[in-house]
């Protein structure tokens, strides 16, 4: 079976970087923001001196994927060998051939290795393997027509083990001619530094809000869907940390409600309103609410390290959680609320090992948000 073959078959079963009733990155066409990142890839390109690997760096959600699959898509529409002075954007027809190809995972000269289904187990592997790495043999095996580019797209490549970054590192060191490496890579301090030495690296900035509300229509739209109301939107874009696959995220598991009743219970500290202290964890503990209890400590932790930027430097919080951070009277103050964030991160994490009882963390953390907001609020 060839590569192509195998990509499309794996294009059909769930994907560990897409975010279900979306488009993933490979059919997004519309690119917002990250000027500067897709404006070095283009310039090295006509300069004739585009480098063999890059490093797209920066937080989840931001369009690194996009990016990838964005400069492969004009890579591979490429005829014929040396620079081209005439282009002037990254941009490929939606009609064009090598958009379909992309789109299906059928180019043969585009290559992905990421986290594989794995059929026997029904889940996906928690890493990029060394099987998936030695893949780029056959890869670089068979012929490309003369002149023309491959791409090789791994996302992410954190999640490679080992052996698998020893495989890369080879390829890495004596890489075949008009074949460009673009690694898709959330957290690059977990890549050896053989591979990072070896990459251009492109930095992420979040997202601005404007650019956050585009990209959000832009991903509604490529799904088929009608963007949600403005004011949805909004009340999402300062919880989402600059990334459009969090505010997605937030706006389809009617995130910033949830976020609304944290903070109204939160703003009553040290005071607590059991009732809806117990209702609230009475619905996270359901089965069907694994997305919004999950998302739950991701918005209590989020928001105790926003109140505690903002009392340290009087930026960063997000609403109601101003009032909070003003009420951290010193730094011992700062220093308890620091360990409160570690102490329930630890708390969590023991309850995912051992599968703890959920209704009870939920309640044991607003517990702990009360017994340290009677002993650090002023």
């Amino acid at each position: 079976m060839s590569d192509a073959s195998e990509e499309n078959i794996q294009a059909e079963l769930p994907e560990p970087d897409r975010l279900e009733g979306f488009a993933h990155p490979r059919k997004t066409l519309d690119f917002v923001g990250h000027a500067s990142a897709e404006q070095a890839l283009l310039k090295a390109y006509t300069s004739g001196r585009l480098h063999h690997a890059w490093l797209l760096s920066g937080p989840e959600g931001a369009g690194k994927a996009t990016l990838a699959y964005r400069f492969a898509r004009f890579l591979l529409a490429r005829e014929g060998d040396g620079d081209d002075e005439a282009a002037d954007s990254l941009v490929i027809a939606p009609d064009n051939r090598v958009t379909a190809l992309v789109g299906a995972l059928a180019h043969p000269n585009l290559l992905v290795l990421r986290r594989p289904w794995l059929a026997d187990k029904k889940r996906l592997a928690t890493a990029i393997t060394v099987g998936e790495v030695r893949r780029l043999r056959r890869f670089f095996g068979h012929t490309a027509g003369a002149g023309q580019w491959r791409a090789v797209i791994i996302d992410r490549a954190e999640e490679m083990n080992a052996s698998a970054a020893n495989a890369l590192l080879k390829n890495l060191e004596e890489p075949p001619a008009n074949c460009v490496f673009l690694l898709v890579c959330c957290a690059p301090g977990r890549l050896p530094v053989t591979i990072r030495s070896r990459c251009r690296i492109l930095k992420f900035a979040p997202l601005e809000a404007q650019e956050l509300e585009t990209a959000i229509a832009a991903a509604y739209r490529a799904a088929g869907r009608e963007p949600p109301l403005s004011e949805r939107v909004r009340a999402c874009v300062p919880l989402a940390n600059g990334s459009v696959g969090r505010a997605l995220r937030l706006l389809e598991s009617g995130g910033s409600a949830l976020y609304d009743r944290l903070i109204r219970l939160m703003a009553r500290l040290p005071e607590l309103d059991h009732e809806a202290v117990h209702a609230l964890a009475d619905e996270l503990s359901v089965q069907r609410a694994n997305e919004a209890y999950e998302l739950f400590f991701e918005l209590v932790s989020e928001a105790l390290v926003r109140i505690a930027g903002h009392a340290a430097t009087g930026a960063g919080a997000v609403g109601a959680e101003a009032k909070l951070a003003q009420r951290l009277r010193d730094t011992h103050a700062l220093a308890q609320w620091a360990l409160l964030w570690e102490t329930i991160q630890r708390a969590k994490a023991e309850a995912d090992a051992l599968n703890l009882d959920r209704k009870n963390l939920v309640l044991t953390t607003f517990f702990r948000l009360e017994e340290t907001a009677r002993e650090v609020f002023a």
